[in-house]
């Protein structure tokens, strides 16, 4: 049985058997979208967690096979802005990333089953766990450049440590993964059957989380590193010429959505990726991240973005500046500088 006692809110549930605990994401009508509500009622159940010795393991799940979390919720910050302002809107926001920052960090094993739709918010929320679980169903992006703002939720963690130059592909394009593209590039640790989910919450009540994971058979390996060639570049306009010269037809896709993306944050998620594949911690990470939203979250593109893309959608945003040629460098190292 479950219940939002815990959470003190009705889009997160919970539910314990042996020593499972679980928190159960259920705002199917959003695809599980987090709010600051959302997270505020997470964080406290893993406040009352922490010291429960009946608990050992944590699983994150939702209520549908849908989507584990779509990510933020977009259309509440765009009006949240409106309202009252970016300032009050930002807040907002680095509460959210508060609670994704105390999963990362929670003393106890956690698991997440990410199955269905899992990007950007929904990273943070499943994508620092012990064990992140995809299955076939699984569909994992950062697709920030899209909306005007940049990898986020620990995110850029995980881009800046993929193999090769694949986490600067998905930063810059947003490009979306399967389960095995999830668990190649650092999403996910296994993956499994959709049915077999509830097998493994099963001998999760019972058996040692690390014992239960070694039973999964890993992943035989798969090449993301196609395009490293053209991404392997000096900066972002040479990038773009080698995706038209050598990239093929995959090349081609890629600069399809290079032309739809907001061309400041695809400029700034390129400087981001390389500067954070010098940082050593996610907490790093999410320090960087939050000074880049902050900024980001504080220009036309990001409204301009949410609106075409969600509210009014469109598809046709007009993104300031409208071209990559066209972006000030000099905004997009000020952004790193506080």
């Amino acid at each position: 049985m479950t219940d939002d006692r815990l959470s003190g809110i009705s889009t997160v549930k919970t539910q314990r058997a042996g020593h499972l605990g679980r928190i159960i994401l259920d705002r199917p009508s959003h695809l599980n979208a987090v709010d600051l509500s959302m997270a505020e009622g997470i964080s406290r159940v893993l406040d009352a967690w922490r010291d429960d010795s009946e608990v050992q393991v944590v699983l994150f799940q939702s209520s549908s096979p849908r989507a584990f979390c779509a990510g933020g919720d977009l259309k509440a910050l765009h009006a949240l802005i409106a309202q009252q302002g970016t300032d009050v809107a930002f807040q907002a926001m680095s509460g959210v990333y508060a609670v994704m920052r105390k999963i990362a960090a929670y003393p106890k094993p956690t698991v997440s089953f990410l199955d269905g739709i899992a990007m950007g918010g929904g990273i943070g929320l499943g994508g620092h766990t012990t064990y992140r679980v995809v299955t076939e169903n699984s569909v994992i992006a950062m697709p920030e450049t899209g909306i005007g703002l940049t990898p986020d939720a620990g995110g850029s963690w995980i881009l800046s440590r993929a193999p090769g130059f694949s986490g600067l592909r998905l930063a810059v394009t947003g490009n979306r993964m399967n389960g095995i593209g999830a668990v190649m590039t650092g999403f996910a640790d296994r993956m499994v059957p959709a049915e077999a989910l509830p097998d493994i919450a099963a001998l999760l009540e019972k058996r040692g989380v690390h014992e239960v994971f070694a039973l999964i058979a890993p992943v035989p390996p798969v090449n993301v590193q196609e395009l490293d060639v053209c991404y392997d570049a000096p900066d972002l306009a040479t990038a773009v010429r080698n995706l038209a010269e050598h990239g093929g037809e995959k090349g081609q896709k890629d600069l399809i959505t290079l032309s739809q993306a907001c061309p400041f944050s695809v400029q700034l998620s390129w400087e981001a990726w390389h500067r954070a594949r010098n940082l050593t911690s996610l907490e790093a990470a999410f320090e960087q991240e939050e000074a880049l939203v902050s900024h980001l979250v504080r220009r036309k593109d990001f409204i301009e973005g949410v609106r075409s893309r969600l509210i009014d959608r469109d598809g046709a945003p007009q993104w300031t500046p409208g071209t990559l040629a066209a972006v000030d460098m000099a905004e997009v190292h000020a952004c790193f500088e506080g």
